[in-house]
């Protein structure tokens, strides 16, 4: 093992601007923005990030995301492609590596003839980051389908969790380690014309319904039990309200836009403006489903 950083030289960047990996095209510079192109090599750079005290993050496809204005300071890790994007379909099993799109291994599953996933069709992101966030909609999350889940440590030991160490709730599991190498889905057989009606169908009222070409990072809340987020900011008259370049989507009230030239600073005061309204009306406390850096 390497107790060295200099010996990831050729993988770094100084000072690189993380507003280009993001989403939102928002927040501040990466002190040390690492490219590893190995699996090999990613264990090895955080197992020496651990050693050398250097604090790290993992960016995988930036789509969930807020990045503050005044950047990340230790090491930021991007999973960038050809590292960790696998998908493999035997029988009725899909294996994915951590690194790759939730939308690939989406379409994967339904070239497969394998029902499931369908449902998840136009959430953004990597697979990795959808299981340890239970990503989902009205149609099911992906928990359900999870067997096992190859990770990484926070101190870069690598482990397999599955069974009763698995556990899915509601945007959340019990996958808090830093970072997800690989994923083992079960899923079912099914006919490929009704899987893909299906798939069409939710694709159309997402199009419908969510500001999809706008430049947004997906829900910024979680809905409450039994409510939606959406419904609550907009019973507060809060669609179109902005904030310098962002914005909440006149199309759905729980998505924020931002323009060119935003700041992750507009978007937190949106976000504070909005849960004072929905905790004044309603006396509701708004969670937030976007991770914040």
């Amino acid at each position: 093992m390497t107790n060295s950083l200099d010996d990831f030289s050729d993988i770094l960047s100084l000072d690189e601007n993380l507003a280009a990996h993001t989403w939102l095209k928002i927040g501040g510079k990466a002190e040390r923005f690492y490219t590893p192109t190995s699996r090999d090599q990613l264990v090895a750079l955080v197992r020496c990030c651990v050693a050398n005290s250097v604090p790290v993050k993992v960016l995988g496809g930036g789509s969930n995301l807020l990045v503050a204005d005044a950047g990340v300071s230790g090491a930021v890790i991007k999973l960038a492609d050809p590292l960790l994007n696998k998908v493999t379909v035997n029988g009725n099993i899909v294996a994915a590596e951590g690194g790759a799109l939730l939308s690939h291994v989406v379409s994967e599953s339904v070239r497969a003839n394998l029902a499931g996933l369908e449902n998840l069709v136009g959430i953004p992101g990597t697979i990795g980051a959808a299981v340890a966030g239970n990503s989902g909609g009205r149609h099911g999350d992906i928990g359900e389908f999870v067997r096992s889940v190859e990770v990484m440590t926070h101190t870069g030991e690598v482990v397999e969790r599955r069974n009763d160490e698995l556990t899915f709730a509601y945007r959340t599991s019990s996958i808090t380690d830093l970072v997800v190498l690989s994923v083992t889905l079960e899923l079912r057989p099914d006919e490929s014309n009704d899987l893909t009606t299906r798939m069409k169908k939710i694709w159309i009222m997402k199009r419908a319904t969510q500001p999809m070409a706008d430049q947004s990072a997906g829900c910024i809340f979680r809905n409450p039990r039994g409510l939606s987020a959406g419904a609550l900011i907009e019973q507060c008259g809060l669609k179109d309200l902005s904030v310098g370049k962002a914005r909440i989507s006149d199309r759905h009230a729980n998505f924020v836009v931002t323009e060119p030239g935003a700041c992750s600073g507009e978007v937190q005061s949106l976000v504070d403006k909005v849960k004072a309204a929905v905790a004044e009306k309603f006396g509701v406390d708004l969670q937030l489903e976007i991770r914040q850096w």
